[in-house]
């Protein structure tokens, strides 16, 4: 038996930080994407326990505020790629406004202390959700262009291939012989 599930990343991580909050018997407030104000401090002994209780669960304390700007950054983008709407915005200005902060501060910020750029970025992005979308076979190629804000699947296609080295077409080719051949835990396993 095979069972689809879609989840989302941001109600997931939020829920194990408000269960682990808690868990430690923290005061707080969650204000947005990975901002949490605590209401006390707390010693080391504590933070280094909630530190690696979280680190568990792929959650990570971010202690300086470029570095968690950058990661601001990328669940933006993140909520915006995998988002069931579309953003009709211009991505630099969808960003900005939704940091704060000007697109040129944020892009050179990003640029410095991830090693790729904001447009890069996105990019690495809406192939990884494509390729989701190419597995779970829902969608059509093009279906998939326009739900990520593709102009043409000729577009999709162009920087699927440049970023994995084949087609969408190819990699949905090779995900349904895969299948077919009774190897659906690892999908895309050394595509």
């Amino acid at each position: 038996m095979k069972m689809y599930v879609k989840f989302d990343f941001n109600m997931l991580c939020r829920k194990v930080l408000e269960d682990k909050l808690r868990e430690h018997g923290l005061k707080y407030l969650i204000l947005n994407f990975g901002e949490v104000e605590l209401y006390e401090s707390f010693p080391n002994s504590l933070h280094n326990s909630f530190r690696k209780n979280l680190e568990n669960y792929g959650i990570e304390i971010i202690e300086n505020q470029k570095a968690a700007l950058v990661q601001k950054i990328k669940d933006v983008i993140a909520g915006m790629v995998f988002s069931d709407d579309p953003v009709s915005l211009k991505t630099s200005v969808y960003i900005a406004e939704k940091l704060n902060h000007s697109y040129g501060y944020l892009s050179n910020l990003f640029s410095e202390n991830a090693y790729i750029s904001i447009e890069n970025f996105i990019i690495i992005q809406k192939v990884e959700y494509a390729k989701e979308l190419i597995i779970a076979r829902q969608h059509t190629l093009t279906e998939i262009a326009h739900r990520l804000n593709y102009s043409s699947v000729a577009h999709l296609s162009a920087q699927f291939k440049k970023t994995t080295g084949m087609t969408p077409s190819r990699f949905q080719k090779i995900i349904l012989r895969r299948k077919a051949a009774g190897d659906p835990a690892r999908p895309y396993a050394k595509v």
